[in-house]
């Protein structure tokens, strides 16, 4: 799904009323009842106590739709509030009428015009479980002043503070405010939400912005839109890698599968002392539905890696007396047998720094014409060189960067690799010939072809050792399942699917104490919910 800006969302809203004879107070009635469902269906599987759910609104659309909202969840949740920042007699339009019907259904709201009313909404948000951000839209344009302001850093601090017991729950209406739609940098105080419920499609701040993680999880819920005009209408080169973009893949397998229609994948890992890597890629290139799955590591450590995974079978590769893999391996009987047949190469997770073993790395990826995933110590070898990706016999190369070694390759600091990710994603693809994976907050892929597609899903428990070697398994074994001809959606997929097994985990657990390998398990549960939500959109 094409990400928008401010002013393509707002066309896609005007084309949508004049083609499809949609009007804006549908429109508007749809965005606020996708958003109380949402809510209701958070408090509950979170199990949130709820004694008041308070509404913030604007003067603007976006406060109609907080209006609407708090209009749907008051049948359920009885003490739902509403706060207004404005006078009732600025409010215009579909923002207008949804107040009238508000407080016409009996719906409590304070109306807080002046500093006078601080005390009262002060009061208000402490005693809240559950706040609805609908204070600032996506047409905002500059920083949020005045009573807004004291409402967002009031909010920030109050869900901050691990022994505030409230709010439990703070959920953006379409943006939180003070987020910038376009990608640049908030002038003022964000609302940090848990959950942004967003409409038709994405905007580009919420996937690139330097506040972007003030959306925290992000929901694209459908109001009546046809995609193909957020399509027509969408300049820009960005996708979110939503679940509808993986729907034309093969995803079911039938009835008549058999191990040799879903690809071999060569994970070439380990050494001594880091032969975990070499198992969570593994066993991620299994748990993500490789067909059969081959682990090359130096022979020191083939007997732990063989331990770690039943299902994997294992290749000795020679070592030099320090320890690393010869270079002249890659003429070595055994590995050209572990090369043969294969359909995919993932190389890099745990093989360590010493100099011949990177020697052996970069004449891999130079002789090898199958498709190829470089991480890691596969990355660290080219550090300095990068140019040296681009020397290879092999069409296919995904890189799959953290910032750090992104610098390392490029000879560039990480702090200008995070100052523009799109933009040194996009150029490193271009300069190698290369997709790049670059890791991090919302994980930005890039095609050679210019295309760009952002992740937004996962969780602070993938910051932990491991949790990029799970992944590596996985890309090679969606490249094994579904090939080359899409490749920036395939790894898209492998991305999702991830970030998706590691929020699985955070249903009712705390994400500290997530391992790579608990995130390997979990990406069968992933898939589901994959297919799922698919279904849902449908």
């Amino acid at each position: 799904m094409k990400a928008l800006t401010a002013a393509e969302m707002r066309e896609v809203d005007r084309l949508t009323a004049e083609r499809m004879a949609v009007p804006t107070t549908e429109l508007m009635e749809h965005a606020g009842a996708a958003v109380a469902e949402t809510v209701s269906r958070l408090i509950s599987s979170r199990g949130i106590a709820v004694r008041r759910i308070i509404v913030l609104c604007g003067k603007g659309n976006n406060g109609g739709d907080g209006f609407v909202a708090a209009r749907h969840l008051r049948p359920q949740f009885h003490h739902t509030a509403a706060i207004l920042f404005a006078y009732p007699a600025e409010l215009r339009g579909d923002a207008a009428l949804n107040f009238k019907r508000w407080r016409e259904a009996g719906g409590d709201v304070l109306v807080a015009e002046s500093e006078a009313a601080w005390p009262g909404v002060a009061e208000r948000l402490r005693s809240a479980d559950v706040v609805l951000d609908a204070l600032l839209g996506t047409g905002l344009r500059g920083a949020a002043t005045g009573l807004a302001k004291k409402a967002i850093e009031e909010l920030n601090a109050l869900s901050g503070n691990a022994q505030s017991a409230a709010p439990g729950l703070v959920v953006a209406v379409d943006t939180p405010s003070g987020l910038p739609s376009n990608g640049e940098r908030a002038e003022g105080p964000v609302v940090r939400a848990h959950v942004t419920v967003t409409f038709t499609a994405p905007k580009v701040g919420q996937l690139l912005s330097p506040d972007a993680a003030c959306c925290g999880e992000l929901i694209v819920r459908q109001i009546g839109t046809p995609a193909s005009l957020v399509e027509e209408q969408g300049q820009g080169a960005i996708r979110w890698a939503g679940p509808e973009e993986f729907a034309r893949l093969p995803l079911v397998r039938p009835a008549d599968s058999h191990k040799g229609l879903f690809g071999h994948v060569l994970v070439v890992a380990g050494s001594t002392g880091k032969s975990g890597a070499a198992v969570l890629a593994g066993l991620g290139a299994l748990r993500a539905g490789a067909g059969l799955v081959t682990v090359a590591t130096p022979a020191p450590a083939q007997p732990l890696v063989a331990a770690g995974q039943s299902e994997y079978m294992t290749a000795p590769l020679p070592v030099e007396a320090d320890g690393s893999i010869a270079a002249e391996s890659l003429s070595d009987p055994a590995v050209a047998e572990a090369l043969q047949g294969k359909t995919v190469l993932a190389v890099g997770p745990g093989l360590g720094r010493l100099p011949g073993t990177e020697r052996f790395i970069r004449m891999l990826v130079e002789a090898t014409e199958l498709p190829t995933v470089l991480d890691a110590d596969g990355l660290n070898a080219f550090a300095g060189s990068g140019d040296l990706l681009g020397r290879r016999r092999s069409e296919f190369l995904a890189i799959t960067p953290h910032p750090g070694e992104m610098a390392r390759l490029l000879g560039i600091s990480t702090r200008e690799v995070q100052s523009d990710r799109p933009g040194v994603a996009r150029e490193a693809a271009r300069r190698w010939n290369s997709h790049v994976l670059l890791k991090g907050f919302h994980t930005v892929l890039a095609a050679p072809d210019g295309r760009l597609m952002v992740n937004t899903t996962g969780n602070p428990g993938l910051a932990k050792g491991g949790s990029g070697d799970v992944l590596t398994g996985v890309l090679a074994a969606l490249t094994a399942q579904f090939g080359t001809t899409d490749w920036l959606r395939v790894l898209a997929l492998a991305a999702w699917l991830h970030g998706r097994a590691a929020d699985t985990l955070v249903e009712d657990a705390e994400a500290s104490g997530i391992l790579a390998g608990d995130v390997a398990r979990a990406l069968l549960y992933a898939r589901q919910r994959l297919l799922e939500e698919i279904r849902r959109s449908e």
